[in-house]
């Protein structure tokens, strides 16, 4: 980097970071998730309006950087155990709910005149479930300790296994170039053989990570440990041939079994504060508002597309709610597995860097992201609505 690339660096850095939390904290005030408030402020401070923030090579590395710790946050705290505790029906609503948003967006695609790989790539994009997003809206209902509330936090932890996994996929097979059921295969089972390894080994490894840290007294070296744990997980999965987001939430899931796990995650928490704004606002940033026209006739195929992705997003997920079974509000269920949040954002900026998802159709996938998490708390919260028994004097209301 040359001298004179570190000053427009760091104000469009700046600019990220104080946009990106300032129209979170509006967002979240106005009861929405604060990734909608980053991705809008990317929107409004990129390139197409105020021009702050410029999609920089720079600024694309932070984000980077951003996307590899998060995933390493959302493995500190993903519970497998939980997840075994409503094995079958969430595994069920979570296959359910992956395999119904990817066909819809995949023949939606193919109809729509891209190629099948775009068609992967937007497909792949609908089947994740965000995780943050879905706890943040049940704890608000007081639903997360209710039976349907583990369903989907359970099925939202399954989905991003699977989601992982999914997207090594399809990225390898951008990689090479053509869609084929040998590229499919292999890059299947390299992904799930890497999750498997990385957790076998990784178990001890962090165990004994953790217990060299305890004996040392230096300033920070919890965090800078687990954070260099992650980033050397995440360089593994990718020499693997998977991706490095993949080692980055297996070194999450690894440190999440140590006695160490609230420590780790509470100190990770601001470097994650800090970077993954920028991963969302980046996004944003390469959003051009001028194809949110619809009267101008070569947006039309594109608006058109994010219509029929949104309608897709949502109905794949919320039928994949009566998948469940047992005395449960499926409707509930489904539609607390619509939002999309961060892990389709991760996948659209992914295709784009791959080639694999050409302008229109990056900016139909963020629109059908955006839409779906806008979406999911004002409708789990009317699902929700007199359903809730009254306050006594044995304790607060709870969801049933």
């Amino acid at each position: 980097m040359n001298p004179g690339e570190l000053g427009p660096l760091l104000l469009a850095f700046a600019a990220a970071l104080l946009g990106g939390k300032l129209l979170g904290e509006l967002c979240e005030r106005l009861g929405q998730p604060a990734v909608l408030g980053e991705l809008l402020a990317g929107v409004l401070l990129g390139p197409s309006v105020l021009g702050l923030v410029t999609v920089s090579a720079g600024i694309l590395l932070i984000a980077q950087i951003g996307v590899v710790l998060l995933l390493f946050e959302v493995g500190l705290e993903t519970d497998l155990e939980e997840l075994l505790r409503v094995g079958g029906p969430a595994m069920t609503v979570a296959l359910v709910g992956m395999v119904l948003p990817f066909a819809g967006g995949y023949l939606l695609t193919l109809l729509a005149g891209f190629p099948s790989l775009t068609a992967l790539f937007v497909g792949a994009a609908l089947t994740a479930t965000s995780i943050g997003i879905t706890s943040r809206v049940l704890s608000d209902l007081r639903a997360l300790s209710s039976r349907e509330g583990r369903i989907i936090l359970g099925a939202a932890v399954a989905d991003d296994i699977l989601g992982l996994v999914v997207l090594a996929v399809v990225s390898r097979i951008a990689d090479a170039g053509s869609v084929g059921v040998w590229e499919a295969g292999k890059a299947a089972v390299l992904s799930f053989a890497f999750l498997v390894v990385a957790l076998l080994v990784g178990i001890p490894l962090g165990r004994l990570l953790v217990r060299f840290v305890g004996r040392a007294s230096v300033r920070g070296i919890l965090v800078a440990a687990s954070v260099a744990f992650a980033l050397l997980a995440a360089v593994g999965a990718q020499t693997a041939g998977s991706a490095a987001i993949v080692g980055a939430f297996a070194a999450g899931l690894v440190l999440a079994r140590t006695n160490r796990r609230n420590d780790i995650r509470d100190a990770v928490r601001p470097i994650v504060d800090v970077f993954a704004p920028v991963f969302f606002v980046s996004i944003g940033a390469q959003v051009d508002v001028a194809r949110l026209n619809p009267a101008v006739a070569e947006n039309r195929p594109g608006l058109l597309l994010a219509l029929g992705l949104v309608a897709a997003g949502v109905l794949g997920k919320f039928l994949a709610g009566y998948a469940a079974w047992g005395g449960v509000r499926r409707g509930f269920i489904g539609a607390g597995m619509i939002p999309r949040g961060e892990v389709g954002l991760i996948f659209a900026q992914i295709g784009k860097q791959n080639g694999a998802l050409p302008e229109p159709v990056f900016v139909a996938v963020v629109i059908a992201v955006f839409a779906t998490t806008f979406l999911a708390p004002p409708l789990l919260n009317l699902l929700d609505r007199g359903r809730r028994r009254p306050v006594t004097s044995s304790g607060p209301p709870e969801s049933h």
